[in-house]
């Protein structure tokens, strides 16, 4: 008995716990429609000092876990601003940025006076107003509305709202330390000038250098990110301000050294699955319930706070649409964006409260803005963005990945057909055959053997000898089909590079790739062979899982999402098929029920278009379907199909919240062949590293 208590008392017990809470509650939630996170919070409440006492939010490891989750966020929260879009609109997104900044602050340093808070409280009370998180991203780039000016103008507005209550944040905090003169007060926004320059020039440039030195090597790259954010945590409190703001830069910092790559994917999940919903189960070990019911009946100061967040939001998109001339759907759009508070808002509230600076009534006041505004925010977005209107859609492929336009041939069309299962390989080598013979081009069937420290080491010899087998039998299958093959066996230390560097010796134009179901934490965290190509891979890559013969393959069904140039790719890739099984593809959009009906109309006419266009021979047909499940809409259509056709998209996170991949559904729940097009690897200019002709670029994309 005594050495079961030893072991209770283990720090390890806190950690289990905390695992087991992350692992099934959010989950659960979900299925109740709920979102995951308010999930955490009540299991913090329920597992806490104030319900079963099995967590202390004092204790050392739940402390450290808590303070690595609160850093951890506001780095996320950085790492995820679009800096891209944010170039596209700098200026009006800071002129909204200071709006949707200043308002909120003003009415958000009433409220703290009202209620009797010293002005110091107050301000940090009204910074608390002023940050917002994008938690209805997802619902814009679903609708397509993501290229209206005044939603990049919102997106780009983050990085002021956010720098701007932190730094705030930071200033209120020094002074409540004591002893704050005029002097000292100047002497830390010095300080914290010097500082930001530091961090986001110093740490962009040493981030820039590492990645460029460092080659494929992701586990260091991995760590120099984490290195990154902490010292620059650490900086921060060496110079008098809270670690968040170090964290936040830091986020930026890094944003482009480390950009949309693998790196990135890794760092954020380690966030999303682990430390972040740390931080709001020790947020709920904070949440007294009598004293929460007390605070919630005395209502004014939470109705205040709530009613003006809201009320200064709004304020705030009213003055941006009659500055920059928006329409009302527009500001309402805006409005709702800027409107839910939570990565920046709770970090600055725990760090506010855990100072003393703000009360228990305020740290539950801003709980129950999280909940109001991160379901109104989202809610309104959903009603309203449908109706705004985008910039023409740009079907031509960009003249930058390019090279040489008509001097190139379309004979140097050439497939890459990595060989490894004998089951799957005729599938595989009768589609790159059909894209192939469309193309004029080639085929490369590609064995790749994983080296050894011996060069005649058995292993190897039956691994080459092995991809011999499969390459003949390639080579066979290529000439039953008439189309010419050359087939390449290379040794490489790793599988997914062997790949990719073939594949740019060959200047290939498409990697074929098959594709089995591999999921689990292993493959997610590590990733697999495919991941890896798909993020090396110069040129695009199509993943393959075929029920039938692509000779068969009558019938096919084109999701299209956003219309946007890289929507050409997967039609084309569908007009090859059917011109070559004489089958007709069908366009399929699945838009919100409260899409107008001229928004329908114009997005069928640019579907037409893009169809028109690129598939003028093929037998095609539209379908604008508006449905509140977009993946039970498009299971539907491909129960008449035999084949359809996806592009792959990287995750996103709001707040470092993993967001649902409908794709994943997608792929677990079709009873149909699935071809998934995996966009290739781009710099940091946003240019596609690859240099094709300009006939292929966007026929396969």
């Amino acid at each position: 008995m005594e050495s079961v208590l030893e072991v209770l008392h283990e720090p390890l017990v806190p950690f289990a716990i905390l695992l087991a809470v992350i692992l099934t509650v959010p989950p659960l939630f979900e299925k109740l429609r709920l979102p995951g996170l308010v999930g955490l919070l009540a299991a913090g409440v329920i597992l806490g000092p104030n319900g079963l006492n099995i967590l202390q939010n004092k204790l050392p490891t739940m402390r450290l876990l808590s303070d690595i989750g609160l850093v951890y966020l506001m780095f996320v929260a950085g790492l995820e601003v679009d800096m891209a879009q944010f170039r596209k609109t700098k200026h009006r997104s800071a002129g909204f940025g200071f709006l949707t900044f200043i308002v909120p602050l003003i009415f958000g340093t009433i409220v703290g006076r009202i209620f009797n808070f010293g002005w110091n409280a107050s301000i940090l009370i009204g910074s608390l107003f002023a940050s917002h998180t994008l938690l209805a991203y997802p619902i814009v780039s679903r609708l397509g509305v993501v290229g209206n000016e005044a939603v990049i103008v919102t997106i780009g507005a983050t990085i002021f709202t956010d720098i701007g209550a932190l730094l705030v944040l930071a200033v209120c905090i020094g002074i409540h330390a004591g002893n704050f003169t005029l002097f000292k007060l100047f002497t830390l926004l010095g300080m914290l000038l010097v500082y930001s320059a530091v961090i986001l020039f110093g740490f962009d440039w040493a981030g820039r250098q590492f990645f460029r030195r460092s080659g494929d090597n992701e586990g260091n790259q991995f760590l120099f990110v984490l290195m990154a954010v902490f010292l620059a945590a650490l900086g921060a409190q060496l110079i008098g301000v809270e670690k968040i703001v170090g964290a936040f830069l830091a986020g930026l910092a890094v944003n482009d050294a480390v950009g949309d790559g693998p790196v990135k994917e890794k760092v954020v999940f380690v966030g999303s699955v682990l430390f972040i919903p740390i931080f709001f189960v020790d947020m709920g070990l904070l949440i007294d319930i009598p004293a929460f019911v007390k605070s919630i009946a005395s209502i004014w100061l939470t109705l205040a706070i709530v009613v003006g967040l809201i009320g200064s939001k709004f304020l705030a998109a009213l003055f941006a649409k009659f500055i920059y001339r928006y329409n009302w759907l527009e500001m309402l759009t805006m409005w709702s964006l800027s409107l839910p508070q939570v990565a920046a808002t709770l970090a600055a509230t725990l760090v506010g409260y855990r100072a003393g600076l703000l009360t228990e009534g305020v740290l539950n006041s801003v709980l129950v803005l999280m909940l109001v505004t991160a379901t109104l925010g989202p809610l309104i977005t959903s009603r309203v963005a449908p109706g705004l209107s985008v910039p023409e859609t740009n079907l031509e492929p960009d003249p930058s990945s390019t090279d040489g336009g008509e001097k190139q041939k379309s004979s140097s069309f050439t497939v890459v057909v990595p060989v490894y299962n004998p089951r799957t390989q005729r599938y595989l080598i009768e589609m790159a055959a059909l894209l192939a013979k469309h193309e004029q081009g080639r085929i490369v069937p590609l064995s790749v053997a994983t080296a050894h420290a011996h060069m005649d080491a058995p292993h190897l010899e039956v691994s080459l000898q092995r991809g011999e087998a499969l390459l003949r039998k390639a080579t066979e299958l290529s000439r039953e089909l008439g189309i010419e093959a050359e087939p390449l066996l290379r040794i490489d230390d790793n599988i997914a590079q062997g790949i990719s560097r073939a594949s740019r010796e060959q200047n290939a134009s498409l990697i074929v790739m098959g594709w089995g179901q591999i999921t689990g934490f292993r493959a997610r965290f590590f990733g697999n062979v495919i991941d890896n190509v798909l993020w090396m891979s110069h040129c695009p890559v199509a993943l393959v899982r075929l029920l039938l013969s692509p000779t068969e393959i009558k019938r096919i069904l084109v999701p299209i999402e956003n219309l946007t140039a890289e929507a050409v790719r997967p039609v084309r890739f569908a007009q090859i098929l059917a011109q070559a099984n004489q089958g007709q593809m069908t366009l399929l959009h699945v838009c919100d029920r409260n899409t107008t009906t001229s928004k329908r109309a114009w997005t069928e006419s640019q579907l037409a278009l893009l169809a028109s266009r690129w598939a003028p021979q093929s037998n095609f047909d539209i379908q604008i379907v508006p449905h509140e499940d977009i993946v039970r809409a498009i299971l539907n259509a491909s129960q008449s199909t035999d084949l359809i056709i996806l592009r792959s998209k990287r995750r996103r996170t709001a707040g470092g919240l993993a967001i649902s991949d409908l794709t994943t559904q997608l792929v677990q729940q079709l009873n149909c062949s699935l071809v998934m097009l995996g966009e290739p690897h781009r710099s940091l200019t946003g240019v596609p590293t690859e240099r094709l002709p300009n006939k292929v670029v966007p026929t396969i994309g």
